[in-house]
């Protein structure tokens, strides 16, 4: 979309009953307003998805039967409409996160029931080869219900792309590889604090530090990161909840500001988006404040590209919610509630 005052976002969510498969958006700037949730491309629980930097291609997980994997499709800047060109599945549970390298080399998928974290040529034309790269975990956590075999929750690349980095709560480990001639070599395991259930990780601008929001524990664990060595070391744990807080929540997505000032991480529970300020010389947090997400079950939010506004994704309530941001406090005021997204689950914007 050639006008700079709207943006095209992707919500991918569940099909388990009314969602037909991946929805495109779009966000009016100007009007502080979301508009034009359709239908983009049909399939089946494209739970997460990622846009190449160039806009050209957009890449889901998804299932068709017994079968998952990944799929890629074309993407239209102009409209936001997806072609479909090729898919790669196999036998058993699809993925649950999906990422793709600046260079278009390599799409990863991190597998939450096989416990795998997969590595996907791509060719020039966008489509995905045959997996060349699998990693399998093994082992269990204290968290029997949860924690019973490994659960890979997210894979992909170092903000330098000399590594890959994979997250699996069944197991509280965050691990980098070496990703090479299309093979995955481990280079560094952390193993975080048992039983906490590490979901997501975003990385600092500097390159220094990154962060792991936890499922189970729902925490945010600052790390510090090691961009020669791929090594990771944990600093602090800080709650993302109330104190007071006793009911049942979970923790979802993790994103940064692109200034580095500020870290958001999602509480499927509490319905809440909590609010960090981070410090630029050790890299820890501080608490700030909640901002409700005037919805059930925040699966994940996005911040636009221009930064000033932020979405945020209600499965449980099939609904979007809109704020706006403010770049020097960080903090978030409601501008749109109950927009109409069936079952989403994840949300991405095109580059601009």
């Amino acid at each position: 979309m050639t006008n700079s005052k709207k943006f095209i976002g992707y919500v991918g969510t569940y099909t388990k009953s009314t969602s037909k498969g991946i929805y495109s958006f779009v966000l009016d700037t100007e009007e502080k307003k979301i508009t034009n949730v359709e239908l983009a491309a049909e399939l089946e629980n494209p739970t997460y998805a990622t846009v190449s930097k160039d806009n050209k291609y957009l890449y889901a997980v998804g299932k068709e039967g017994s079968l998952g994997g990944v799929a890629a499709y074309t993407v239209d800047p102009d409209t936001g409409k997806l072609e479909f060109i090729n898919k790669q599945f196999t036998e058993g549970a699809s993925p649950c996160h999906v990422s793709v390298d600046n260079n278009k080399s390599y799409t990863l998928t991190g597998n939450y029931h096989k416990g795998t974290v997969e590595a996907y040529p791509l060719n020039a034309d966008g489509a995905v080869q045959e997996l060349t790269a699998k990693v399998e975990h093994t082992g269990t956590g204290p968290n029997t219900a949860r924690q019973e075999k490994p659960h890979m929750h997210f894979t992909g690349f170092t903000p330098d792309e000399r590594f890959v980095v994979s997250v699996d709560l069944g197991i509280d480990k965050v691990e980098t590889y070496k990703l090479t001639d299309g093979k995955l070599e481990t280079v560094y395991s952390l193993s975080v604090k048992p039983g906490s259930g590490p979901r997501h990780i975003a990385f600092h601008p500097n390159g220094k530090f990154a962060y792991v929001m936890t499922e189970l524990s729902n925490e945010v664990i600052t790390l510090s990161y090691n961009s020669e060595t791929g090594e990771l070391k944990d600093l602090q744990y800080i709650s993302a909840l109330p104190i007071d807080f006793t009911e049942n929540s979970q923790g979802s997505a993790i994103h940064l500001s692109s200034d580095g000032k500020f870290v958001y991480a999602g509480n499927r529970g509490h319905n809440s988006i909590a609010l960090f300020s981070v410090n630029s010389e050790t890299g820890t947090l501080t608490f700030i404040e909640h901002t409700s997400t005037e919805g059930n079950w925040p699966r994940d939010f996005v911040l636009d590209p221009t930064e000033q506004f932020v979405v945020a994704s209600n499965e449980q309530s099939d609904t979007l919610t809109l704020f706006e941001r403010d770049e020097a406090t960080g903090k978030l005021t409601l501008l749109q509630s109950e927009i109409h997204a069936p079952e989403p689950v994840c949300v991405k914007f095109l580059n601009y």
